[in-house]
């Protein structure tokens, strides 16, 4: 935060500062107004967006937005989204921010609780896709979508001569789950995201008999995405050729190659099959109690743009939610949206008792501990 300036001071004839002395009535109505204007117009030149620490957006795309608008973005990361949910509840008697990114449907119903949002409809809302509007009464706007699931290494497999996994049932077996690293729901959005579809797709004791089944096996845990993924990962010199990761994560494997790649041999392919994947809308949403609702509100409405939403699959590696907006080349040719079939359905309860049971659950079983 910013810190403000003391009170002012006078300066005498000589240059030195001394303390204001009282001043008549009349003036002291008139100094007020000035100080009431001034700190209108300061709380009209920003907007503060609280994000998660994987939020990523282009340098002139928040440019832009300042030349249309006149307002200054100022971006305050508080670690990942449950982290940056928790500081806005914490903080919602003197909120530390205008609007929060980063709440997807897992911390939705958490964030009802903590009472941190005020609803916003924004018009932009008409050209986004209705499949991704996850609060019919506008307390969050979908902002863009990610898809959980699980990576393999390709030529891990060709060089062993080991079949590739073709369904979640698969990765039960030893013989894969071996071979597999997960991410911690605890601690991780993805991990959060499979754990919920396994218990949504099947049924909480038939969910959990699986997680039994991949500990059994032998899966790795890894605390976050990066440690499984660079860490664990054969692509990236480790001995699991199974991780948990995105439906976008193929894509960015061929945008960031060094090297030319080979359309019919990409780095990395995701695992496809009825039920392996698991929607993440993430949504932005108006703080409430923010002095600066006007200004939450423009923001809300820039983050629809075309010209945000052109640049997020290139700078967080999601998708966007606005109906019409062109991907970049190596997400149709290797990251296409999974299709309905393909998803897991999350469950209908989520409320944090229930989701917290379930986490408490799933570290007793994966990781056995009491």
């Amino acid at each position: 935060m910013t810190r403000r300036p003391p009170p002012p001071l006078a300066a005498d004839a000589d240059g030195k500062a001394e303390p204001m002395l009282p001043r008549p009535r009349t003036a002291l109505i008139a100094l007020a107004l000035v100080a009431l204007a001034t700190t209108s117009i300061g709380l009209a030149q920003r907007v503060v967006l609280m994000t998660h620490d994987s939020f990523a957006v282009s340098r002139h795309v928040l440019d832009a937005f300042t030349a249309e608008t006149g307002i200054e973005v100022e971006l305050l990361a508080a670690g990942d989204a449950g982290a940056a949910l928790n500081r806005a509840a914490l903080t919602r008697a003197r909120p530390l921010a205008d609007v929060l990114f980063g709440v997807d449907e897992g911390l939705l119903a958490r964030a009802r609780a903590a009472e941190v949002f005020e609803p916003y409809r924004s018009p932009a809302l008409a050209e986004v896709d209705p499949a991704y509007l996850v609060a019919d009464d506008h307390l969050v706007t979908p902002i863009d979508a990610g898809f959980v699931t699980f990576n393999l290494d390709p030529a891990w497999f060709a060089a062993t001569g080991t079949p590739r996994p073709t369904s979640l049932a698969d990765l039960a077996d030893p013989r894969y789950a071996r071979l597999t690293v997960v991410t911690d729901p605890a601690t991780s959005s993805p991990g959060l995201a499979l754990l919920l579809g396994t218990i949504g797709a099947w049924g909480e004791e038939d969910a959990f008999a699986w997680w039994a089944a991949l500990r059994a096996g032998g899966v790795a845990v890894r605390s976050g995405w990066s440690d499984a993924y660079y860490g664990d990962f054969t692509r990236y010199g480790g001995d699991r050729p199974i991780v948990l990761s995105y439906a976008s994560s193929p894509a960015a494997e061929v945008m960031f190659s060094e090297a030319p790649v080979d359309p019919d041999a990409p780095p990395t392919v995701n695992l496809t099959c009825t039920g392996c994947s698991v929607r993440q809308v993430e949504t932005a949403g108006i703080l409430a109690g923010t002095p600066r609702r006007a200004e939450a509100e423009r923001l809300i409405d820039f983050l629809l743009s075309e010209t945000f939403q052109a640049d997020v699959p290139e700078t967080m590696f999601v998708y966007p939610v606005r109906s019409g907006v062109p991907l970049p080349e190596a997400f149709d040719l290797y990251a296409r949206v999974p299709t309905p079939d393909e998803l897991m359905p999350l469950p209908e309860r989520l409320d944090g008792a229930t989701v917290d049971a379930w986490i408490a659950r799933w570290t007793r079983v994966v990781l056995r501990t009491n």
